[in-house]
C-alpha cells in the first residue's frame, strides 16, 4: 500500500460486470478517475469471470500506484438468504458464491450491488443528484431498473430488491394496458414491459403494425412522423403514472434517468408536466434530470460502494 493510503485516504476501485464487457475504474479520494479500462467478459465461464475481475483490479491498482477498496456492480443481486447470486441475466453467475469467491481471490472485503443501484449511488454521490437527501435512479434501456439512495446511503432492503419498480404493475392501467403482456419474471403487465426500450418498440408495433427498434421510433417522431409521435406520447403518459406512484411512496428530491432512453430529452419536460395529475399533492417539487456521468455511472457507483469514511 502506498504511503498516501495509510491514513484511510485511498483509491476506490469500481468494477461493472456486464454480459459482454467488464469495465473498471480507480477513483481518487476526491472522485477523480486515475485509471480505467475494460476487458471482455468470459461468457458462460464462472472461473474465467473471477480471474478477469481479479486481473482488472490488480491492473488498476498497479496503474494508480496503490491498493484500494473494491466494489462491483453486477446483473442481479446476492441473495441475503443464501449468499448466492440470483436474478442475473448472466446466467453462469446464478447460484454461485460470487462475493465469497472474489474476496478469497483478492484477499479483502468486496462490496457487490445491482448495477441499477450502482447507477443511483453514482449520481447521488457526485452526479446529477449530489446534495439531495433522497435520490431515485432509474434505468430505462433493455430493461427497467431502479435504485434508491437516502442521505448518501444505498437502500437495498432485507430482500435486496429495493428500487425494483420495473416489476410492479403499471399504475392506473386502462383499456389495452390490461392485463398487459408477459414479463420474463413470470407475471404480466409489469412496468418494464411498457417502459423499457423493447417495451416501447412492442407498443409501436402493436398499434401500427410496424416493427421498429425504439431508437428508430424516436428518430421518426423527431422527423414529424405522427404514428411515432403518438407512441412517444403514450410512453410519456405511462412514465408519468409510473413515476407518480414512486413519488407517492418515496417522495424523492431528485429522479435521475439512465440507460439508452435517458437520451430522449423531451422526457424531462413532458413527464413532469403530466405526473402532477397522479401525485397525491397540491404541487410536485421532485426534479427529473439526466445523468451527469452517463454510461460511466455504473462503474463509478461501484467504486462509491465504499464511502471514504469506511475506507479499509
Amino acid at each position: 500500500m502506498a504511503d498516501g493510503a495509510r491514513g484511510g485516504i485511498m483509491i476506490r476501485v469500481g468494477i461493472d460486470l456486464g454480459g459482454t464487457k467488464i469495465e473498471g475504474i480507480a477513483l481518487a479520494g476526491d472522485g477523480r478517475a486515475v485509471a480505467g479500462w475494460r476487458v471482455p467478459t468470459p461468457r458462460d465461464d464462472y472461473d474465467g469471470t473471477i480471474r478477469a475481475v481479479v486481473g482488472l483490479v490488480e491492473g488498476l491498482e498497479a496503474s494508480a500506484g496503490e491498493r484500494g477498496t473494491v466494489g462491483m456492480g453486477m446483473p442481479g443481486t446476492v441473495s441475503p438468504a443464501t449468499g448466492l447470486v440470483k436474478n442475473a441475466n448472466s446466467v453462469w453467475l446464478i447460484g454461485r458464491p460470487l462475493q465469497q469467491d472474489l474476496e478469497g481471490a483478492l484477499g479483502r472485503p468486496v462490496r457487490l450491488a445491482n448495477d441499477a443501484n450502482c447507477f443511483a449511488l453514482s449520481e447521488a454521490s457526485d452526479g446529477a443528484g449530489a446534495g439531495a437527501e433522497v435520490v431515485f435512479g432509474v434505468i430505462i434501456g433493455t430493461g427497467t431498473g431502479g435504485g434508491i439512495v437516502v442521505r448518501g446511503r444505498l437502500l437495498t432492503g432485507p430482500n435486496a430488491v429495493a428500487g425494483e419498480w420495473g416489476h410492479n404493475p403499471l399504475p392506473w392501467a386502462t383499456g389495452s394496458e390490461v392485463p398487459g403482456v408477459d414479463c420474463y419474471c413470470g407475471r404480466r403487465g409489469c412496468i418494464e414491459t411498457f417502459l423499457s426500450g423493447p417495451g416501447l418498440a412492442r407498443d409501436h408495433a402493436h398499434v401500427t403494425g410496424e416493427r421498429l427498434a425504439s431508437d428508430v421510433v424516436v428518430a421518426r417522431a423527431a422527423d414529424g412522423d405522427q404514428a411515432a409521435e403518438s407512441t412517444l406520447r403514450r410512453y410519456e403518459a405511462r412514465m408519468a403514472r409510473a413515476l407518480a406512484s414512486i413519488i407517492n411512496v418515496l417522495d424523492p428530491d431528485v429522479i435521475v434517468f439512465g440507460g439508452g432512453l435517458s437520451n430522449l430529452t423531451r422526457l424531462y419536460a413532458n413527464v413532469p408536466r403530466a405526473w402532477g395529475a397522479w401525485v397525491f399533492s397540491d404541487r410536485v417539487d421532485t426534479k427529473l434530470v439526466p445523468p451527469r456521468h452517463g454510461d460511466a455511472s455504473g462503474v463509478r457507483g461501484a467504486a462509491w460502494l465504499w464511502p471514504q469514511r469506511e475506507a479499509i
